[in-house]
């Protein structure tokens, strides 16, 4: 069990406190294509009714996506994505009070979701694909969320590498912090994501959660994202069976164990699809972290 450090994020009219309370970031992927649930909210006003339940289950964060990223996904447009998540963020930011974060790689993407209402950036390729992203962020004084991932969502899982899994992913991660730092983001409202599932392979996801402490030295808060991802679903299939659905019982259970490990190793926010089950996971690990550290 590792002790998490404390952080206050503010921002505009935005607090949060990260360390004695595990912060909860629910999923609404506009998309016609992500692993876990492609195309159930594809729909504006359905994206948008899922976003204030979640919110009612006790999420902290909104995250909306436009565009899948799961491995071989294709890129979409900028226009197209516009088109998917502003109206989404436009009349979600209008019935819940809680910081909404856009999910894409897009400076252009970005710029529009903000000026309808998000207020987080959650760049996956920690300024990689635009650099103008992080001008956004400076723009607006907006947190801003910077992911590992190995390549693109095309070639991530081809064989996936690495000389040392924990260095070599807490090197990029520091690399992002500086350039974006040098760009002018305040450190205060940097986020690190390790990546699960980025160009990784199971072992390697496993072995990030086992050690996430290991990243503490970035002195930021850390973000996991392990909710329905292969990896699980690779350790609770039958043998005879290729996949099974993201969405059955027992993929969120093991939902639950990944974010029990990352949260007793120090994760400060879950990124989930299941905001309630995940809700009542966290207040049962947070009550032990505490009691153990007094």
């Amino acid at each position: 069990m590792t002790a998490r450090k404390s952080y206050h994020l503010s921002w505009a009219n935005y607090n949060l406190e990260l360390g004695q309370r595990t912060c909860l970031m629910g999923i609404v992927n506009v998309t016609p294509d992500s692993f876990s649930d492609g195309g159930k909210f594809f729909d504006t006003e359905t994206a948008v009714a899922h976003g204030v339940k979640l919110a009612a289950e006790g999420a902290d964060i909104i995250d909306i996506g436009g565009e899948s990223t799961r491995p071989f996904s294709d890129f979409v447009t900028v226009d197209e994505e516009i088109r998917r998540v502003v109206p989404v963020i436009e009349k979600l930011a209008e019935r819940v009070s809680i910081p909404i974060s856009i999910d894409t790689m897009k400076s252009g993407v970005a710029r529009r979701a903000v000026a309808a209402g998000a207020s987080i950036i959650n760049d996956v390729s920690a300024q990689r694909f635009d650099p103008e992203l992080a001008g956004v962020a400076v723009e607006f004084g907006t947190p801003m969320i910077l992911m590992h991932m190995l390549g693109n969502p095309k070639t991530m899982q081809v064989s996936p590498v690495y000389d040392d899994i924990l260095a070599d992913i807490r090197d990029f991660l520091a690399d992002a912090i500086d350039k974006a730092e040098k760009h002018g983001i305040s450190k205060s409202k940097i986020i690190i994501d390790p990546g699960i599932g980025f160009g990784k392979t199971l072992a390697h996801n496993l072995l990030l959660i086992r050690h996430l402490q290991f990243f503490q030295s970035l002195d930021t808060p850390i973000l996991i994202g392990a909710s329905r991802k292969s990896f699980l679903r690779k350790i609770l299939k039958d043998e005879q069976v290729e996949d099974i659905p993201p969405d059955l019982p027992i993929v969120e259970t093991g939902s639950q164990a990944a974010v029990a490990a990352a949260v007793l190793n120090g994760a400060h926010i879950v990124r989930v699809h299941d905001v309630a089950n995940t809700l009542a996971t966290v207040k049962i690990l947070d009550a032990i972290m505490y009691a153990a550290e007094n």
